[in-house]
């Protein structure tokens, strides 16, 4: 019984896929956060001050309140980036600092790596608990981690083809035609 609940979980688990799974945020979000709720801020003032039309003061200020959102989710930076003025928000370092925390927001966990590493929990936490249960656990999660192993190759084998002889590709999808739609959406999910 314990084999079947272990297997569907870790079934969910690798179907889900990684897409919705991040990465904690990194020092430039975090700052890029701080900053983008400083450059609202800014607006919002500016806006008011030049007396801007009513519409754009009500943005602004949605926009500084919105952002606020932005930096309690991320967190505050240990360091916090010069942005008292207008003039030190534009500066290059500011454009820097957007278009790298851009390029790390897109990252995703690796599909494998993920699987691997709850199976190295699993194996773990079923090592502890010991006795027949216990020595059964490792040996499937041990098993299903070297298949998961040969899956990845497998896949990245096929990649590696498809790319070197495009003139195949054609004959290549025909010997996978019967594949279920199941193992279709799993092998497009761990594609590297």
């Amino acid at each position: 019984m314990r084999k079947i609940v272990g297997t569907l979980i870790l079934l969910c688990l690798v179907l889900a896929g990684c897409e919705s799974l991040r990465f904690a945020p990194t020092e430039a979000q975090k700052q890029n956060a701080w900053l983008h709720n400083r450059t609202a801020a800014v607006a919002a003032d500016t806006a008011h001050t030049e007396n801007a039309s009513g519409k754009l003061q009500a943005l602004t200020r949605l926009s500084k309140l919105q952002s606020g959102a932005f930096v309690s989710y991320c967190g505050l930076p240990r360091e916090l980036p010069q942005a008292d003025t207008a003039e030190d928000i534009l500066a290059e370092s500011s454009f820097q600092l957007a278009q790298t925390a851009v390029a790390q927001s897109a990252e995703r966990p690796d599909t494998f790596q993920v699987a691997d590493n709850i199976f190295e929990l699993a194996i773990g936490i079923s090592a502890l608990l010991g006795g027949v249960y216990g020595t059964r656990a490792v040996r499937f999660l041990k098993e299903a981690r070297v298949k998961s192993k040969a899956l990845q190759e497998v896949i990245a084998g096929n990649e590696l083809f498809k790319s070197q002889h495009t003139d195949q590709a054609g004959a290549f999808k025909q010997a996978h035609h019967k594949q279920s739609p199941e193992t279709r959406q799993l092998v497009a999910q761990m594609k590297p």
